[in-house]
């Protein structure tokens, strides 16, 4: 569905971004690898992608620092003419309650999880021609907060609104924005959980388990092709029925 679609997912070295940007790539789109500190996987990622014969480059970047994604597009342009997708999904958590939370940790999350998307978004609009597609990916915590993640909670409902707000600027120009906003994926954040707390969020989700990366990744992949062409504005939620 995405033959000659040129996709930049942020995060993409592992997690939910990995399967991401594999998923994009799956469907024919070629891709740019965003990554923070984890080269390894990221190079591991471009050269499964390459495998399927889809074009790939890695390019490390703090999403949070602007100028340091002003020299990832530099990097891009080298390769790709062009950004078709946008997927925000670089995420970090901090996890405290906010009496005992650090201004470092406050920062850090919002810089992170929300003002990358400002940082990364204003720098693609600018490769990004008639009917482009930008994904957030948000979270539940986002809708309907969590115990010790007010800061995670804070950037993920901002998520929200400017997915909303960026929705009606550019709809002028046939570019669609969209948020998805998983509950509790398979990855290495919920790894390290108590068995005994996973077993209680297992009974509370209607499907009785956590979902996979790959169930985000099959979203993406819906509102970054055509068959999404009249969704904008929207918040999708890929969470086994967790939060109705």
């Amino acid at each position: 569905m995405l033959k000659g679609k040129v996709a930049l997912v942020t995060g993409a070295s592992r997690g939910i971004g990995n399967a991401i940007a594999f998923e994009l790539a799956k469907e024919g789109a070629d891709i740019i690898v965003n990554y923070a500190s984890s080269n390894k996987k990221a190079e591991e990622l471009v050269d499964k992608i390459k495998k399927l014969g889809n074009r790939a480059i890695a390019v490390k970047a703090d999403v949070s620092d602007y100028n340091e994604v002003a020299k990832m597009f530099e990097s891009a342009k080298a390769e790709f003419k062009k950004i078709d997708i946008l997927v925000n999904n670089a995420g970090i958590v901090r996890d405290r309650t906010l009496r005992n939370m650090t201004q470092e940790e406050w920062n850090n999350v919002i810089n992170t999880n929300l003002s990358s998307i400002f940082n990364v978004t204003k720098q693609a609009l600018q490769f990004m021609g008639e009917g482009g597609r930008i994904i957030n990916i948000s979270s539940i915590v986002g809708q309907y907060g969590n115990f010790g993640q007010t800061n995670y909670a804070a950037a993920k409902a901002g998520i929200i609104g400017l997915t909303k707000s960026l929705a009606k600027e550019l709809g002028k120009r046939k570019i669609t924005v969209n948020a998805i906003a998983p509950g509790f994926i398979k990855t290495d954040i919920i790894k390290d959980m108590p068995f005994f707390k996973r077993k209680i969020l297992r009974y509370m989700i209607p499907l009785k388990e956590e979902g996979n990366p790959e169930d985000v990744a099959n979203v993406v992949v819906f509102l970054a092709s055509e068959k999404s062409r009249y969704i904008t504005g929207s918040v999708i939620n890929v969470d086994g029925g967790l939060a109705f």
